[in-house]
């Protein structure tokens, strides 16, 4: 019986591994697409846009589907409030403003340092047990995604002033994302991952709008401007890259755990990758492959079933 019941668990699981695989595809290319727009656009005003767009479709969404969200109360409230800032704001603060001073690959190194942050925090603050192939898996994950990085870039370690302040806003990226991971725990069980994540961003949003309003950077000669691709790319950062991905992965949250989706993101820059070598023509060599089989190798160590010890049914 205990066996029907781990083989069901695993096949659910399944279905868990495609979304988060989906979403860190998705991922892989808002970083192409925030660079691509980063050096027309202010950073404020594009964070406000991407955002803008995210609320409107979640809002479209709900009326269509007319599915109920949960009401929160206050203490839930001001836990949304801080979803918001830090996943919301300060991320995309830092995300945009960083790919403002370095390229994409640079980024997509750093961001890597996801998985084990996630590791690192959910055994401090949430005493989640760190096994050992959860923590083989988070390092074969990362070395992995920097092999697939430095064979694309040799000068990814190379930097000036400027590229380091973009390292540092990056990295901002990485524990802001830690804070709205791994603090959404209650409010996913109770909420919903719909709910909270569309009561976030809706405060995130009015955030952002704050703070671009108050910079005086809420231009419309600036979006009028903007040309078909850029459009598109906005369109692709607000509908695929916060609506549709924040749901799958909080969904991933809730049902197996901030480390194991966590370490999803280390296809980021394997899929930044391979859509280069698809649809720019860039070269796709056999370390990068290796690169690739090591990340997956790292996904799979991490969230493989734990093994039940002999004669146990």
């Amino acid at each position: 019986m205990h066996t029907q019941v781990s083989t069901f668990a695993a096949g659910s699981d399944l279905r868990v591994y495609f979304k988060l695989a989906g979403v860190s595809m998705i991922w892989g290319g808002t970083f192409v697409a925030g660079r691509f727009l980063s050096s027309d656009i202010a950073p404020l005003l594009l964070a406000s846009l991407r955002f803008l767009l995210a609320s409107v479709i979640l809002l479209v969404f709900i009326l269509v589907t007319r599915i109920p969200l949960v009401r929160p109360d206050r203490k839930q409230f001001a836990q949304l409030a801080l979803l918001g800032f830090f996943g919301i704001f300060f991320y995309n603060l830092c995300f945009f403003y960083g790919l403002h001073y370095i390229n994409a690959s640079r980024a997509s190194l750093i961001v890597v340092l996801n998985p084990a942050v996630f590791g690192l925090a959910s055994w401090l603050f949430f005493k989640e047990r760190l096994s050992t192939p959860k923590v083989l898996g988070i390092l074969v994950c990362m070395a992995g995604a920097g092999l697939v990085i430095v064979s694309g870039n040799r000068t990814v370690f190379e930097g000036t002033a400027r590229t380091w302040m973009g390292d540092l806003l990056i990295f901002g990226c990485v524990l802001s994302w830690a804070v709205y991971s791994l603090f959404s725990r209650n409010l996913t069980r109770v909420l919903g991952p719909l709910a909270t994540v569309t009561y976030s961003i809706w405060l995130g949003t009015g955030m952002l709008w704050l703070a671009t309003w108050m910079r005086g950077e809420a231009s419309l000669a600036a979006i009028e401007t903007l040309s078909p691709p850029q459009l598109s790319s906005l369109v692709y950062l607000g509908g695929l890259g916060s609506a549709l991905a924040y749901i799958w992965y909080y969904d991933g949250i809730q049902r197996i755990g901030a480390t194991r989706s966590g370490v999803f993101i280390g296809l980021n820059p394997l899929t930044a990758v391979i859509c280069g070598a698809l649809l720019l023509g860039e070269q796709l060599t056999l370390i990068m492959c290796l690169g690739g089989g090591l990340i997956l190798a790292g996904i799979y160590l991490c969230n493989r079933p734990a093994s039940r010890l002999p004669g146990r049914k």
